[in-house]
């Protein structure tokens, strides 16, 4: 496994996460366990929740957790690659240095005109509300895929990542990176990210799904698919499984695979063979802390041992392991090391 194996693209964000009331959610129409884009109505959510409640500030933005996590599993310094749009301040620094610390090759492009995207992680329980501001992150232009150096990067990696928000933000990249990946046989794989992205940027998604050779999304994102797209309204989810595995694909020299997890059930994974139940780590109701950032970490799980040429129990093993850890921490962080024995010992 050399530098740079693993390319990600997406919008890096700073998460300021914070345990909040009911009172807030329904302040800023904020549904449990749920994502969304910053309008009018949420422009004082940051300034409010810095005020009320005691806030954290973590490196963020759903591509950039999977990447980082896939880093700290891979144990190799710059074996992954990152790109993403930030600002020209405080924010963007405090993103880069910690991106950088945790092992990531980042290339983000800079503006100037709008500061650093940030995300509201607004905690209940152990239900977790994003609202995310995209400021800079959506300033991404695929000039920035331009420059002879930051092509290479590309051309280097075999593996390839991007969650579903950046749908809403660069598709021409986007497909630049997928047919790049399609052309020379590497592998590439995307997110559904959240229930919007499949209802409002779904067209967006089908234009990239012919070059996707796996797919990742939770139940309530994998139901939303199959209501807007694949025509299931029963949201039968081994179906819509089935159903994503079968859609039209470019490269047939592999098959598409489609993993759906669904919280503490067992994670769906479907291929042309058919589909097959993983369970998840079982973990006491008291140890979990925050779910914000499981569905990306268990992506960076996966990820961290696909690169390495493991098969599908592996990769499913790890990505458990990477969620199980996540979401007793707060944010989407882990530990300085994986714990070896912990790992081995699971079947």
């Amino acid at each position: 496994m050399g530098e740079a194996v693993l390319f990600g693209m997406g919008n890096p964000l700073l998460d300021i996460a914070a345990d909040v009331d009911e009172e807030f959610l329904k302040k800023y129409d904020l549904k449990p366990n749920n994502a969304i884009l910053a309008e009018d109505k949420h422009k004082d959510i940051f300034e409010e929740m810095r005020k009320r409640f005691e806030v954290s500030y973590v490196a963020g933005g759903a591509t950039q957790n999977s990447i980082r996590v896939a880093q700290w599993l891979m144990r190799v310094p710059n074996s992954t690659t990152y790109m993403g749009c930030i600002g020209d301040d405080d924010y963007g620094h405090i993103l880069e240095q910690s991106a950088r610390k945790d092992g990531v090759n980042v290339v983000y492009q800079k503006t100037t005109e709008v500061g650093t995207g940030k995300c509201a992680v607004a905690i209940t329980n152990l239900n977790r509300s994003l609202c995310a501001f995209l400021g800079a992150a959506e300033k991404f232009h695929e000039s920035h895929l331009d420059v002879k150096e930051h092509w290479a990067l590309v051309e280097k990696a075999n593996y390839f990542y991007i969650a579903g928000f950046f749908y809403t933000v660069c598709v021409p990249a986007i497909l630049r990176v997928a047919k790049h990946a399609c052309d020379n046989n590497k592998l590439f794989s995307t997110n559904l990210a959240a229930p919007f992205v499949c209802e409002y940027f779904k067209e967006q998604l089908m234009q990239v799904m012919p070059y996707v050779d796996i797919v990742f999304g939770n139940e309530t994102e994998a139901a939303t698919i199959g209501r807007t797209v694949l025509g299931i309204e029963s949201g039968d989810l081994q179906a819509i499984a089935k159903a994503l595995v079968s859609l039209p694909k470019i490269n047939t020299s592999r098959g598409r695979t489609a993993i759906i997890t669904q919280g503490a059930d067992p994670i769906i994974v479907a291929t042309e063979s058919g589909v097959q139940l993983f369970p998840i780590i079982p973990i006491a109701p008291e140890k979990v802390i925050d779910t914000n950032g499981a569905g990306d970490s268990f992506v960076g799980g996966f990820l961290s041992q696909l690169v390495q040429g493991r098969d599908l129990k592996e990769c499913i093993k790890y990505a458990n392991y990477a969620a199980h850890e996540v979401i007793q921490r707060n944010g989407c962080t882990f530990p300085e090391k994986p714990d070896a024995d912990f790992i081995a010992a699971l079947p």
